[in-house]
């Protein structure tokens, strides 16, 4: 069965086969191709008056032109898509970082004298003081300490490398090949 004329199919060898073309967006010349020209225009390239290009296919994954359900619109010789890709801060989910500290008190923070045993009291403007014995106690009760909340900032450093990331599906290199002879498609 003759191909249509423009039809593209995969192939596995390493050459194009008589009467077919590697789709590598070769420029052609319209007075020798005009019937393909007729079917393929400018859409991937040429300057249609005296050329015109096949499609470029190396390196690239076809996809249907149109709006797939769900899908963006997709125009026939339109190119998309990254082989890597940085992401930007808009792209980035949103998200939060925290931080935790921790406020610690220590005794050892402030100092108390107590007077001890053999000691004297004297009244302010006495000479002479008067001895007594210390009794050193404490109270195990809760101490009545609040704290306020410390007014500074943490800052939390910026973190990866803002390298790209692959951004390709799985695949299997073969070539695609475009019949430059054959029955000439007719329109429904």
């Amino acid at each position: 069965m003759d191909p249509f004329l423009g039809q593209i199919v995969l192939f596995g060898g390493n050459f194009a086969p008589r009467g077919w073309a590697l789709c590598e967006g070769q420029l052609l010349p319209i007075s020798q191709y005009s019937a393909l020209f007729s079917i393929l225009g400018t859409i991937y390239g040429g300057d249609g008056r005296t050329t015109f290009a096949l499609p470029d296919l190396r390196g690239r994954a076809a996809i249907s032109s149109g709006r797939g359900p769900g899908l963006s619109d997709r125009r026939l010789g339109s190119r998309s898509g990254q082989e890597t890709h940085t992401l930007t801060i808009p792209e980035m989910p949103s998200h939060n970082h925290s931080a935790q500290g921790t406020v610690k008190v220590s005794s050892a923070d402030s100092t108390k004298t107590a007077a001890t045993a053999d000691s004297s009291i004297a009244t302010p403007g006495a000479q002479v003081g008067r001895g007594f014995t210390a009794t050193m106690g404490f109270n195990d009760a809760t101490p009545d300490i609040s704290l306020n909340a410390p007014s500074n900032s943490v800052t939390v450093n910026n973190n990866g490398g803002n390298l790209a990331h692959n951004n390709m599906q799985p695949y299997l290199t073969t070539n695609y090949i475009i019949a430059l002879q054959g029955v000439f498609p007719s329109r429904n």
